[in-house]
């Protein structure tokens, strides 16, 4: 099924043909109008040059006058091979696109409402056939059948006309011009971006990011820059203003010969205050036992720091370069990089 964009804003016209697979562009004087061109002709020299097929509105009260119309927008700088002419559907529009593919030029005979208009389109050699199903339910009407017919008429008598799904309101609507079996679809870009959309997708997609980033990450990648290390001589009052400038709730205690004593946390103080009260404040940080922090080494992956923060069941690494202490991972850093 081609993909045309539905569209007169140039903006978001450059936007969507940029993606590079888009057959073309349909556009129409409302459009413009809506979106306060005053140029149309230079607009429609300026898309021409941007999107591969142009479809473009060709008005006349007669036949004449629309063939008249659509030589007058060639005569501009059109490409006839790139270039569809839009035509409302009538008797007059169905004899002027007659005779204007017979002098090689490509029609869309639209603004169809019912199987009858759609036949006399086929028999006028129209190259698209454009049912508009977002008015058509806006009335109360099947469309969705309406497209079926169409498309079943083409395909049973042999008619070359492409039928076109129009009138696209939501993602929905491209569902049915799928299963409809319509050879192409003219979306509006706001419609056309949430094609791609999904809950599953997103969660997917970010799951292979995250897990990407845990393989390929290493620990100095996201580690924090304050080594938040404090000598066993200082106070708890003093690990506890260190804690408090690197943000994290540990400190890493070390001894004169920068081995490392113990990690002090959070939980350490608020235990050490219910048993000694405001005194803990004051002691040395070298009267509290040894214990023995999980570390980890600034080469490893992510991956591997996961896994010992749920083995370990700890929320704080320390992490080391060449057995000497260079900073601190928490768990929350592996959410947040």
């Amino acid at each position: 099924m081609e993909l045309y964009l539905d569209s007169a804003k140039l903006d978001e016209i450059k936007e969507a043909f940029d993606l590079g697979f888009i057959t073309g562009l349909t556009t129409t004087p409302t459009f413009m109008h809506r979106d306060g061109v005053t140029d149309t002709d230079a607009l429609i020299l300026e898309l021409s040059r941007i999107v591969p097929i142009l479809q473009v509105e060709a008005l006349g009260q007669s036949a004449d006058e629309v063939i008249d119309e659509a030589k007058r927008l060639l005569d501009l700088g059109l490409n006839i091979e790139k270039t569809v002419f839009k035509v409302p559907i009538s008797m007059q529009g169905a004899k002027a696109c007659n005779q204007m593919v017979s002098q090689g030029m490509q029609v869309n005979l639209h603004l169809i409402y019912t199987v009858q208009q759609a036949y006399i389109a086929m028999n006028a050699g129209a190259t698209y056939i454009c049912p508009l199903v977002g008015r058509l339910q806006d009335q109360g009407q099947d469309a969705l059948s309406l497209v079926e017919q169409c498309v079943d008429a083409v395909e049973y008598y042999g008619y070359p006309s492409k039928i076109m799904f129009s009138s696209v309101r939501n993602p929905e609507h491209v569902r049915n011009a799928l299963n409809a079996g319509a050879h192409a679809c003219t979306i509006p870009w706001k419609v056309m971006q949430q094609l791609t959309d999904n809950h599953f997708t997103q969660i997917g997609t970010q799951q292979f990011f995250e897990h990407t980033r845990m393989i390929t990450h290493q620990v100095k990648d996201v580690m924090r820059s304050h080594p938040a290390t404090i000598s066993d001589k200082q106070t708890v009052l003093d690990a506890l203003v260190e804690m408090t400038n690197s943000k994290l709730g540990a400190v890493t205690v070390l001894k004169a010969d920068e081995s490392i004593h113990r990690i002090f946390t959070d939980g350490d103080l608020r235990r050490l205050m219910e048993v000694k009260g405001g005194e803990a404040l004051h002691m040395q940080l070298a009267e509290l036992d040894s214990n023995s922090p999980t570390t980890i080494d600034v080469s490893e992956n992510l991956q591997n720091s996961s896994t010992l923060f749920k083995m370990k069941k700890v929320d704080t690494l320390i992490v080391t370069e060449n057995g000497k202490v260079v900073g601190m991972l928490d768990i929350q850093d592996l959410l947040d990089s």
